[in-house]
Protein backbone atom coordinates (compact mmCIF):
# COMPACT_ATOMS: atom_id res chain seq x y z
CA UNK A 1 0.00 0.00 0.00
CA UNK A 2 3.06 2.54 0.82
CA UNK A 3 4.39 1.98 -2.60
CA UNK A 4 0.86 2.56 -4.59
CA UNK A 5 1.00 5.95 -2.52
CA UNK A 6 4.58 7.28 -3.32
CA UNK A 7 3.72 5.78 -6.62
CA UNK A 8 0.86 7.66 -6.98
CA UNK A 9 2.03 10.88 -5.40
CA UNK A 10 5.07 11.23 -7.80
CA UNK A 11 2.51 10.44 -11.25
CA UNK A 12 0.69 13.19 -9.22
CA UNK A 13 3.16 15.85 -8.85
CA UNK A 14 4.64 14.94 -12.61
CA UNK A 15 1.50 16.03 -13.88
CA UNK A 16 0.83 19.00 -11.76
CA UNK A 17 4.56 20.31 -13.04
CA UNK A 18 4.32 19.39 -16.87
CA UNK A 19 0.83 19.71 -17.97
CA UNK A 20 1.80 22.99 -19.95
CA UNK A 21 4.25 21.33 -21.73
CA UNK A 22 2.63 18.46 -22.56
CA UNK A 23 -0.44 20.38 -24.21
CA UNK A 24 1.62 22.84 -26.25
CA UNK A 25 4.66 21.04 -26.72
CA UNK A 26 6.97 22.86 -25.38
CA UNK A 27 6.87 26.39 -22.75
CA UNK A 28 6.35 29.34 -24.77
CA UNK A 29 8.26 32.36 -23.31
CA UNK A 30 5.18 35.24 -22.18
CA UNK A 31 5.98 38.45 -23.40
CA UNK A 32 5.46 40.20 -20.15
CA UNK A 33 9.05 37.98 -19.26
CA UNK A 34 10.37 38.35 -22.16
CA UNK A 35 10.06 42.16 -22.82
CA UNK A 36 9.18 41.96 -25.92
CA UNK A 37 5.71 41.30 -28.38
CA UNK A 38 4.91 37.62 -29.23
CA UNK A 39 2.14 36.78 -30.89
CA UNK A 40 -0.28 33.74 -28.97
CA UNK A 41 -0.75 30.30 -30.29
CA UNK A 42 -4.15 30.04 -31.99
CA UNK A 43 -6.56 28.92 -29.25
CA UNK A 44 -3.89 29.04 -26.56
CA UNK A 45 -2.51 32.15 -25.50
CA UNK A 46 0.92 32.69 -24.67
CA UNK A 47 2.23 30.38 -21.65
CA UNK A 48 5.26 30.33 -19.93
CA UNK A 49 5.70 28.28 -16.51
CA UNK A 50 8.68 28.56 -14.61
CA UNK A 51 9.71 28.73 -10.85
CA UNK A 52 10.90 31.82 -9.19
CA UNK A 53 13.65 31.72 -6.60
CA UNK A 54 11.92 33.29 -3.23
CA UNK A 55 13.95 32.87 0.19
CA UNK A 56 13.39 29.18 1.85
CA UNK A 57 11.29 28.92 -1.63
CA UNK A 58 10.90 27.59 -5.01
CA UNK A 59 7.51 29.35 -6.09
CA UNK A 60 6.05 27.70 -9.27
CA UNK A 61 3.96 29.56 -11.25
CA UNK A 62 2.18 29.81 -15.31
CA UNK A 63 0.77 32.57 -17.26
CA UNK A 64 -1.59 31.91 -20.02
CA UNK A 65 -3.28 34.12 -22.34
CA UNK A 66 -2.85 38.51 -22.63
CA UNK A 67 -3.90 41.24 -21.64
CA UNK A 68 -4.86 42.73 -18.27
CA UNK A 69 -3.31 40.77 -15.55
CA UNK A 70 -5.82 38.45 -13.71
CA UNK A 71 -4.14 36.45 -11.01
CA UNK A 72 -5.43 33.42 -9.16
CA UNK A 73 -5.01 32.46 -5.44
CA UNK A 74 -5.97 28.94 -4.71
CA UNK A 75 -7.01 27.58 -1.38
CA UNK A 76 -6.15 25.11 1.03
CA UNK A 77 -7.32 22.14 -0.96
CA UNK A 78 -5.61 23.34 -4.04
CA UNK A 79 -2.83 24.52 -6.30
CA UNK A 80 -2.44 25.99 -10.06
CA UNK A 81 -4.75 23.37 -11.07
CA UNK A 82 -7.53 23.82 -9.36
CA UNK A 83 -8.16 26.80 -12.29
CA UNK A 84 -8.46 24.67 -14.81
CA UNK A 85 -11.81 25.79 -15.46
CA UNK A 86 -11.21 29.72 -15.36
CA UNK A 87 -7.97 30.13 -17.73
CA UNK A 88 -9.56 28.58 -20.50
CA UNK A 89 -12.57 31.08 -20.04
CA UNK A 90 -10.64 34.17 -19.27
CA UNK A 91 -7.18 33.91 -21.42
CA UNK A 92 -8.56 35.22 -24.77
CA UNK A 93 -9.12 38.71 -22.98
CA UNK A 94 -6.29 38.55 -19.83
CA UNK A 95 -3.22 37.64 -18.98
CA UNK A 96 -4.25 34.76 -16.53
CA UNK A 97 -1.44 34.23 -14.10
CA UNK A 98 -1.91 30.90 -11.43
CA UNK A 99 0.88 29.80 -9.01
CA UNK A 100 1.10 27.27 -5.72
CA UNK A 101 1.62 29.07 -3.04
CA UNK A 102 5.10 28.40 -1.22
CA UNK A 103 4.84 24.53 0.40
CA UNK A 104 1.98 23.52 -1.93
CA UNK A 105 3.00 21.56 -4.95
CA UNK A 106 4.79 22.05 -7.06
CA UNK A 107 6.30 25.06 -5.11
CA UNK A 108 8.75 23.80 -2.26
CA UNK A 109 9.52 25.40 1.01
CA UNK A 110 12.31 25.19 2.92
CA UNK A 111 11.92 23.28 5.93
CA UNK A 112 11.26 25.59 9.16
CA UNK A 113 9.98 28.41 6.89
CA UNK A 114 7.53 31.30 7.46
CA UNK A 115 4.71 29.46 5.10
CA UNK A 116 1.34 31.47 5.24
CA UNK A 117 3.46 34.67 6.51
CA UNK A 118 5.25 34.72 3.42
CA UNK A 119 2.26 34.54 0.94
CA UNK A 120 1.96 38.35 0.08
CA UNK A 121 5.51 38.70 0.53
CA UNK A 122 5.65 35.99 -2.31
CA UNK A 123 3.17 37.22 -4.25
CA UNK A 124 4.26 40.97 -4.50
CA UNK A 125 7.85 39.69 -5.87
CA UNK A 126 5.87 38.25 -8.74
CA UNK A 127 3.74 40.40 -9.76
CA UNK A 128 7.16 42.68 -9.34
CA UNK A 129 8.95 40.13 -11.55
CA UNK A 130 6.20 40.10 -14.27
CA UNK A 131 6.76 43.67 -14.42
CA UNK A 132 2.52 43.89 -14.11
CA UNK A 133 1.24 47.67 -13.16
CA UNK A 134 -1.57 46.78 -11.67
CA UNK A 135 -3.37 43.59 -11.46
CA UNK A 136 -6.99 41.62 -10.80
CA UNK A 137 -6.76 39.41 -7.87
CA UNK A 138 -9.27 36.60 -7.77
CA UNK A 139 -9.09 34.47 -4.43
CA UNK A 140 -10.62 31.07 -2.68
CA UNK A 141 -10.47 30.57 0.62
CA UNK A 142 -7.21 30.29 2.19
CA UNK A 143 -6.18 33.05 -1.08
CA UNK A 144 -8.07 35.67 0.51
CA UNK A 145 -5.24 36.14 3.08
CA UNK A 146 -2.60 36.17 -0.04
CA UNK A 147 -4.92 38.44 -2.32
CA UNK A 148 -6.39 40.67 0.77
CA UNK A 149 -3.05 41.31 2.09
CA UNK A 150 -1.73 42.71 -1.04
CA UNK A 151 -4.80 44.76 -1.90
CA UNK A 152 -3.92 46.07 1.56
CA UNK A 153 -0.26 46.86 0.78
CA UNK A 154 -0.37 48.21 -2.48
CA UNK A 155 -4.28 49.65 -3.30
CA UNK A 156 -2.92 51.41 -6.37
CA UNK A 157 -1.91 48.42 -7.96
CA UNK A 158 -5.12 46.37 -7.69
CA UNK A 159 -7.83 47.07 -10.17
CA UNK A 160 -10.37 44.79 -8.73
CA UNK A 161 -10.72 41.93 -5.61
CA UNK A 162 -12.84 39.28 -5.83
CA UNK A 163 -12.87 36.92 -2.72
CA UNK A 164 -14.84 33.99 -3.15
CA UNK A 165 -15.54 31.91 0.18
CA UNK A 166 -13.17 33.77 2.34
CA UNK A 167 -12.75 36.52 4.69
CA UNK A 168 -8.98 36.74 4.06
CA UNK A 169 -7.82 36.95 7.40
CA UNK A 170 -10.10 39.98 9.03
CA UNK A 171 -11.16 40.45 12.77
CA UNK A 172 -14.89 40.21 11.57
CA UNK A 173 -16.62 38.96 15.07
CA UNK A 174 -16.33 42.84 16.30
CA UNK A 175 -18.10 43.84 13.01
CA UNK A 176 -21.90 45.04 14.40
CA UNK A 177 -23.94 42.94 12.05
CA UNK A 178 -26.65 40.72 12.36
CA UNK A 179 -24.69 38.18 10.63
CA UNK A 180 -22.42 37.90 13.01
CA UNK A 181 -24.56 37.50 15.64
CA UNK A 182 -25.75 34.51 14.19
CA UNK A 183 -22.09 33.11 13.61
CA UNK A 184 -21.98 30.58 17.01
CA UNK A 185 -25.44 28.52 15.91
CA UNK A 186 -24.03 28.44 12.57
CA UNK A 187 -20.90 27.07 13.81
CA UNK A 188 -21.99 24.40 15.61
CA UNK A 189 -23.78 23.09 12.70
CA UNK A 190 -21.22 23.08 10.24
CA UNK A 191 -19.05 21.84 12.09
CA UNK A 192 -21.70 18.54 12.74
CA UNK A 193 -22.09 18.72 8.77
CA UNK A 194 -18.29 18.39 8.28
CA UNK A 195 -17.84 15.65 11.14
CA UNK A 196 -20.61 13.44 8.95
CA UNK A 197 -19.07 14.33 5.73
CA UNK A 198 -15.73 13.34 7.31
CA UNK A 199 -17.00 9.94 7.80
CA UNK A 200 -18.60 9.37 4.56
CA UNK A 201 -15.33 10.16 3.15
CA UNK A 202 -16.32 13.11 1.50
CA UNK A 203 -13.93 16.27 1.17
CA UNK A 204 -15.53 18.89 3.38
CA UNK A 205 -14.33 21.91 1.35
CA UNK A 206 -15.98 19.99 -2.27
CA UNK A 207 -19.29 19.57 -0.39
CA UNK A 208 -21.90 16.36 -0.18
CA UNK A 209 -23.53 18.03 -3.32
CA UNK A 210 -20.69 17.77 -5.46
CA UNK A 211 -19.87 14.29 -4.31
CA UNK A 212 -23.42 13.15 -5.17
CA UNK A 213 -24.17 14.59 -8.02
CA UNK A 214 -20.69 15.10 -9.87
CA UNK A 215 -18.71 12.20 -8.54
CA UNK A 216 -15.88 12.49 -11.07
CA UNK A 217 -15.30 16.05 -10.17
CA UNK A 218 -15.30 15.61 -6.33
CA UNK A 219 -12.22 12.83 -7.37
CA UNK A 220 -10.56 15.42 -9.52
CA UNK A 221 -10.77 17.93 -6.26
CA UNK A 222 -9.24 15.40 -4.16
CA UNK A 223 -6.64 14.04 -6.03
CA UNK A 224 -5.20 17.76 -6.58
CA UNK A 225 -5.90 18.50 -2.87
CA UNK A 226 -3.54 15.45 -2.25
CA UNK A 227 -0.75 16.82 -4.27
CA UNK A 228 0.11 18.79 -1.47
CA UNK A 229 1.27 16.35 1.54
CA UNK A 230 -1.43 16.61 4.38
CA UNK A 231 0.64 17.33 6.92
CA UNK A 232 1.75 20.32 5.46
CA UNK A 233 -1.73 21.32 4.87
CA UNK A 234 -2.65 20.85 8.68
CA UNK A 235 0.95 23.00 9.80
CA UNK A 236 -0.55 25.89 7.28
CA UNK A 237 -4.14 25.53 8.79
CA UNK A 238 -2.93 25.81 11.74
CA UNK A 239 -0.46 28.99 11.46
CA UNK A 240 -3.59 30.57 9.96
CA UNK A 241 -5.87 29.87 12.75
CA UNK A 242 -3.35 31.85 15.16
CA UNK A 243 -2.22 34.36 13.09
CA UNK A 244 -2.28 38.01 12.54
CA UNK A 245 -5.84 39.19 11.54
CA UNK A 246 -7.07 42.05 9.44
CA UNK A 247 -8.76 45.11 11.13
CA UNK A 248 -12.44 45.67 10.04
CA UNK A 249 -11.49 49.66 10.19
CA UNK A 250 -8.38 48.71 7.43
CA UNK A 251 -10.58 46.64 5.63
CA UNK A 252 -13.01 49.78 5.63
CA UNK A 253 -10.65 51.99 3.87
CA UNK A 254 -10.29 49.69 0.43
CA UNK A 255 -11.51 51.48 -2.66
CA UNK A 256 -10.94 49.56 -5.33
CA UNK A 257 -14.38 47.53 -7.01
CA UNK A 258 -14.59 44.13 -4.62
CA UNK A 259 -17.05 41.27 -5.16
CA UNK A 260 -17.60 38.61 -2.48
CA UNK A 261 -18.86 35.17 -4.16
CA UNK A 262 -20.61 32.84 -1.36
CA UNK A 263 -21.50 29.44 -1.81
CA UNK A 264 -24.99 28.96 -0.02
CA UNK A 265 -24.07 25.32 1.63
CA UNK A 266 -20.44 26.72 2.44
CA UNK A 267 -19.52 24.64 5.80
CA UNK A 268 -15.66 25.04 5.37
CA UNK A 269 -16.00 29.25 5.26
CA UNK A 270 -18.24 31.76 7.09
CA UNK A 271 -20.43 32.77 4.75
CA UNK A 272 -22.19 35.15 6.94
CA UNK A 273 -18.63 37.02 8.02
CA UNK A 274 -18.66 37.49 4.35
CA UNK A 275 -21.52 39.40 3.97
CA UNK A 276 -20.53 41.11 7.23
CA UNK A 277 -16.95 42.05 5.58
CA UNK A 278 -18.83 43.22 2.67
CA UNK A 279 -20.91 45.75 4.44
CA UNK A 280 -17.71 47.99 5.46
CA UNK A 281 -16.84 48.65 1.51
CA UNK A 282 -17.97 51.46 -0.37
CA UNK A 283 -19.86 49.18 -3.32
CA UNK A 284 -18.67 46.08 -2.57
CA UNK A 285 -20.91 43.06 -4.40
CA UNK A 286 -22.11 39.95 -2.62
CA UNK A 287 -23.04 37.47 -4.81
CA UNK A 288 -24.74 34.14 -3.83
CA UNK A 289 -24.64 31.05 -5.06
CA UNK A 290 -27.46 28.58 -4.37
CA UNK A 291 -26.70 24.70 -4.34
CA UNK A 292 -23.09 25.42 -4.34
CA UNK A 293 -20.52 24.45 -1.46
CA UNK A 294 -17.36 26.02 -0.52
CA UNK A 295 -15.90 25.74 -4.16
CA UNK A 296 -18.06 27.58 -6.12
CA UNK A 297 -14.98 28.05 -8.57
CA UNK A 298 -14.76 24.21 -9.09
CA UNK A 299 -18.45 22.94 -8.27
CA UNK A 300 -20.28 25.94 -10.20
CA UNK A 301 -17.75 26.95 -12.75
CA UNK A 302 -19.93 28.31 -15.13
CA UNK A 303 -21.66 30.24 -12.84
CA UNK A 304 -18.35 31.60 -11.24
CA UNK A 305 -17.08 32.88 -14.89
CA UNK A 306 -19.97 34.46 -15.63
CA UNK A 307 -20.51 36.26 -12.39
CA UNK A 308 -16.29 37.42 -12.31
CA UNK A 309 -16.58 37.75 -15.79
CA UNK A 310 -19.29 40.53 -15.63
CA UNK A 311 -17.46 42.17 -12.34
CA UNK A 312 -13.73 42.32 -14.17
CA UNK A 313 -15.38 44.33 -16.69
CA UNK A 314 -17.55 46.58 -14.81
CA UNK A 315 -14.14 47.37 -13.02
CA UNK A 316 -12.01 47.67 -15.87
CA UNK A 317 -14.35 50.36 -17.66
CA UNK A 318 -13.07 52.62 -14.47
CA UNK A 319 -9.55 54.16 -15.38
CA UNK A 320 -6.68 52.78 -12.83
CA UNK A 321 -5.73 54.96 -9.87
CA UNK A 322 -3.08 56.43 -9.18
CA UNK A 323 -0.10 55.93 -7.28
Amino acid sequence: MAEHEVTRRSFLNQVSGTVGTVALGGSIRHPLLAGEAQAAPAGAGAWVREFLRRPDCDFYCEVTGAGPGLIFAHGLSGNHVSWWQQVPYFSDRYTCVTFAHRGFTPSKEALGGPGPAAFVDDLAAFIDHLKLPDVCLVAQSMGGLTCLGYALREPARVRALVMASTTGGVDFRSIKHPEIERLPLLAERASRTRADLSKQGINAAAGARMAREQPALHFLYQEIQDLTPQPYRQAVSTKLTGGSRHSPDAVARLRMPVLFVIGDEDVVGVPGASVAIASLISGARVEHVPDAGHSVYFERAQTFNRLVDAFLTSAMAVPPRKA
